[in-house]
């Protein structure tokens, strides 16, 4: 078995020579978590065919692929954050596993690797399942926890865009029936928060919940376990492949929450940022669940649009649909949260989710670790040097909440990162002062860059997410295309968005993966990436313009930039001034490391009548503008600046 291409060094990523590489990459790709070719979000559907769903073609099809690879080395990508779900694997039952569609995906990862590019496959979620309003589990997995998945939207359990949108209308944006970026809500909601307590918390929580003969943990995560190896199998042999993420953003549930408390802002026992809408207590949400019609309050933006305040009161599940198959009690009754009484709930444990056995439940330490180490254990069960990209609720950030102690060997921090303001109003001002913006990103990712510092002793930081809407501004930028435009200046907004985002990626020297590239991506407010309303990929077949492989990108400016693909040596200092078309590499160089330092430098930025400055006398380099490459070789070791310059 082929040695992989890149392993962990200490807070770095090195090939085989030693030298320090920074992955740069793409998440491929935003419509991977919905069936092939129309399971998308913008089409209706009542999920009966879960059973018989196909996701062979996704995120292309495969005589496409090598189109799409060179496109994505071309713009100076050498990574790739490859996304599967578990419905994709083990759509048709337990055990079931797709053969096709793991053949598929081995073959996407081999094509891959012919076009130089290393990945690490991410078994990817979003509030649980298609089903949940989201990607990632299948839908028989409801019906084996005991849920009827049929009741869902029913009983208020779940906020679905095929539920909730009219198809028949013509506006492709119905913020009034399914607002934009309305799925996180579902993090609250009755069937997300009993799926994630059960996955990480059943064999604490809820030790008689039974499938299978197996607590309902060890059955939930042995599947999904099932899965990831299922897979791991098939790429095993493969050097690009260079591990697996453990699992996309995971759920907290309700572990660290009081039963019947409403949570009011943020804190390190619940710090799920406040959204507008319903506003649930766990009791609520087991009442709903259990046919209970249920009075939630409704939080909306104050006068300042800056703070969430309670705005009014919905009933939920006014028709008291019970969505347990068994009508109850449910399993959360029965391990002695709460009890039906003369029809009304009453709270036998306040802080059932939130202590156990005397002592306050900590997410990470109590049930993250185990299940990184459950993880890893299974994939390097397969292949025995294979990195575990590790991933942490989105929403411990900023409490003062990590990774726990210890971690499995060889872990990287693949934690993700966005800006907030500009994907909750899909808006971007040019003129706003940029310096600040920088400065924010600077202290929000640095301290991402110091949580993989302690990750046992240090390990490397790849940002597995961050990116734009390319939907910013209303639209603009396609009213624009659809106008004629053709110039750089449609995606000003976006491209000038992602060069600070850039900016701070080199000042960190982190690694990273965009979010994302869609092969299917339409100009379209009710398509975009194909799942719910999102609109964040890179390319599109509307900027298609020609028949030149690199047609199709959006502010590809903004991302495809210079930068230290390999070095010879170890980074100090990298940065690229768009404006002057200048890039500088500082580097503290090793020649008795046998490989030159790569830089990208992509046509689009620089031209081929390149200037290259080096502080070293010794040292010597060659442009390979054919490969968008500049090499040099150390001729002295220390520290030695390299200056590229548009001639």
């Amino acid at each position: 078995m082929s040695k992989l291409l890149i392993d962990v060094r200490g807070e770095n990523f090195v090939d085989p020579l030693g030298r320090q590489v920074i992955l740069r990459g793409v998440n491929l790709g935003g419509d991977c978590k919905v069936p092939y070719p129309d399971g998308g979000t913008e089409n209706p559907t009542d999920f009966s065919d879960h059973r018989t769903v196909s996701f062979v073609g996704r995120p292309f099809p495969l005589e496409d692929a090598d189109l799409h690879l060179s496109r994505l080395t071309g713009w100076g990508f050498n990574v790739l954050r490859l996304l599967v779900t578990w419905e994709a694997v083990e759509h048709a039952g337990p055990s079931q596993y797709d053969e096709a569609y793991l053949d598929y995906i081995a073959e996407v990862a081999r094509k891959a690797g012919e076009h130089g590019l290393v990945l690490f496959v991410d078994f990817h979620q979003d509030v649980w399942s298609r089903m949940s309003g989201g990607d990632g589990a299948p839908g028989w997995i409801f019906e084996a926890v005991g849920l009827d998945m049929t009741k869902f939207h029913a009983a208020d359990a779940v906020h679905v865009m095929q539920h909730k949108y009219d198809y028949g209308r013509e506006e492709r944006r119905q913020e009034d029936r399914y607002p934009m970026m309305s799925w996180a809500s579902n993090y609250r909601l009755p069937v997300n928060g009993i799926m994630w307590t059960a996955f990480f918390a059943g064999s604490l929580l809820t030790p008689d919940w039974k499938v299978g003969g197996k607590n309902v943990q060890d059955f939930l995560q042995d599947h999904y376990i099932g899965a990831v190896t299922a897979l791991a199998k098939r790429v095993k042999h493969l050097p690009n492949v260079v591990g697996f993420d453990s699992l996309n953003e995971p759920g907290l549930g309700w572990v660290g929450e009081k039963l019947s408390q409403h949570h009011t802002a943020p804190t390190v026992d619940n710090p799920t940022p406040l959204r507008p809408g319903p506003s649930w207590t766990p009791l609520e949400a087991l009442k709903a669940a259990r046919g209970l019609p249920t009075t939630v309050p409704v939080l909306g933006w104050g006068e300042d649009r800056n703070s969430l305040i309670v705005k009014s009161e919905t009933l939920a599940n006014a028709d008291g649909v019970s969505i347990w198959l068994d009508d109850g009690p449910d399993p959360f009754e029965r391990a002695g949260a709460w009890r039906l009484e003369n029809g009304e709930a009453v709270v036998v444990d306040e802080d059932f989710f939130k202590v156990h056995a005397g002592k306050r439940l900590d997410h990470e330490d109590d049930l993250m670790q185990p299940f990184y180490a459950k993880v890893a254990a299974a994939i390097r069960a397969v292949r025995s040097d294979w990195i575990l990209f590790a991933e942490l609720s989105p929403y411990v950030f900023g409490t003062g909440r990590g990774f726990p102690e210890p971690m499995p060997e060889r872990t990287v921090n693949a934690s993700h990162w966005y800006d907030i303001n500009i994907l909750r109003f899909k808006r971007f001002d040019t003129g706003a002062d940029l310096s600040a913006l920088k400065a924010k990103y600077m202290q929000q990712l640095g301290y991402l860059r110091m949580l993989g510092g302690r990750i046992n002793g240090g390990s490397p930081t790849l940002i597995g997410e961050f990116g734009i809407p390319y939907d910013l501004n209303e639209g603009q930028a396609y009213d624009q295309w659809a106008a004629g435009e053709r110039d750089e200046g449609v995606w000003n907004a976006h491209a000038t968005a992602l060069g600070l985002m850039y900016d701070v990626l080199d000042a960190l020297q982190l690694n990273s993966t965009q979010w994302n590239y869609t092969a299917s991506n339409r100009n379209d407010l009710r398509v975009g990436d194909s799942w719910n309303q999102e609109d964040l990929s890179i390319y599109s077949i509307d900027q298609r313009t020609s028949n030149d492989p690199m047609s199709g990108g959006r502010a590809v400016a903004g991302f495809s930039r210079p930068y230290a693909q390999r070095t010879q040596g170890r980074i100090e200092q990298m940065r690229f001034d768009a404006g002057k078309r200048l890039f500088t590499l500082q580097y503290e160089a090793d020649p008795s490391i046998d490989g030159p330092t790569e830089i990208f430098v992509p046509v689009a930025q620089l031209t081929t009548t390149l200037s290259v400055t080096l502080s070293d006398p010794a040292a010597r380099w060659e442009h390979a503008p054919n490969e968008q490459l500049v090499r040099v070789w150390a001729g002295a070791a220390g520290s030695t600046t390299v200056t590229l310059s548009a001639g």
